[in-house]
């Protein structure tokens, strides 16, 4: 079985913000996944389950979770899962989160790091006791003069809504090759092709 997890903050006052793209995209994984499922309630989250062509061919399961905990105690809810299905987050685990170091609209897939200043990923770390998971990284842009924390829970400009809404796609795509062929192949086709110039 997979995990795949999308970092955000619940309540309708932080939709479509920079912080939320990890929520954006597994709405994206489960309208493409399982389409018509209603959320459950588990794990202090929201999760739904979906079957996708695995390694072999055959039908993985797949659970996708948003933790419904507020970002910086995302890692009780997805330490749960990962306990409760005794999974190997090295090969398990895909978790998805925004990133200011990276320009808005590309995508980047790492098999394991640390937090980059991330205080989601920084919990999540401390529960699971290891960085060895993979993660997809979505840039939102560096913030500039405006305060990270402004910066990260404000909305899209217009001119970054343009870019991100197909990276949105392009990051649920590469949700599901990860779980048909792994981390490094998933690597291989999305970094490359969001490292090309326009």
């Amino acid at each position: 079985m997979k995990l795949i997890v999308g970092l955000g903050n619940p309540g309708p006052e932080y939709d479509r913000t920079r912080h939320n793209v990890g929520f954006d995209v597994l709405d994206r994984l489960a309208r493409r996944l399982a389409p018509g499922d209603v959320a459950r309630s588990r794990f202090h989250g929201a999760v739904v389950e979906a079957m996708c062509p695995g390694p072999d061919g055959d039908d993985e399961k797949v659970l996708l979770l948003k933790p419904l905990t507020f970002m910086n105690r995302s890692g009780l809810s997805v330490s749960e899962a990962v306990r409760f299905y005794k999974l190997d987050a090295t090969s398990d685990l895909l978790v998805v989160v925004d990133d200011v170091a990276l320009p808005c609209g590309s995508i980047r897939i790492r098999a394991e790091g640390g937090t980059g200043g991330h205080n989601g990923l920084a919990d999540l770390q401390a529960k699971l006791g290891s960085a060895d998971y993979a993660r997809l990284r979505i840039g939102i842009d560096p913030p500039g003069q405006i305060p990270q924390k402004d910066y990260v829970l404000g909305r899209f400009r217009p001119d970054q809504q343009e870019l991100v809404e197909p990276a949105l796609e392009e990051a649920a795509a590469a949700a599901i090759t990860w779980i048909a062929n792994g981390t490094t192949e998933t690597m291989n086709r999305f970094n490359r092709k969001s490292d090309a110039p326009a």
